[in-house]
């Protein structure tokens, strides 16, 4: 498991077209790529399961917790990306609930565009 950062803070300034805005690059692939959202309410559970294809967890609103194989759990927030191997055991849990968009692709390299947290 891997934490990066895909904030405002580590976005790149677009002006051009008259345009004002921060985007954070988050990933590219040329493999295909499953893209969905997951909502968590209020005690939501994503289960404790291995990660059929690499995969890369985006929280946008919320916060929670995810975990490993190690059993301990990080806390989560909007910004935070949590990248699991192919084959890797994880959860993700909220009390509060949380939105995340969830990425999956044999091939993702969220390193060639964000930053280590």
């Amino acid at each position: 498991m891997k934490f990066y950062q895909f904030s405002n803070i580590n976005g790149k300034n677009i002006s051009q077209f008259n345009s004002n805005f921060i985007i954070s690059r988050i990933i590219n692939t040329e493999a295909s790529a499953s893209i969905g959202c997951m909502y968590l309410e209020e005690n939501g559970v994503i289960g404790y399961h291995q990660a059929v294809v690499p995969q890369l967890l985006l929280i946008v609103e919320g916060e929670g917790f995810v975990r490993n194989e190690q059993k301990q759990y990080f806390q989560v927030q909007p910004g935070d990306a949590i990248f699991w191997e192919k084959d890797e055991w994880h959860e993700t849990k909220s009390a509060k609930g949380l939105i995340a968009i969830v990425i999956e692709s044999e091939q993702l390299n969220p390193a060639a565009f964000m930053p280590l947290k």
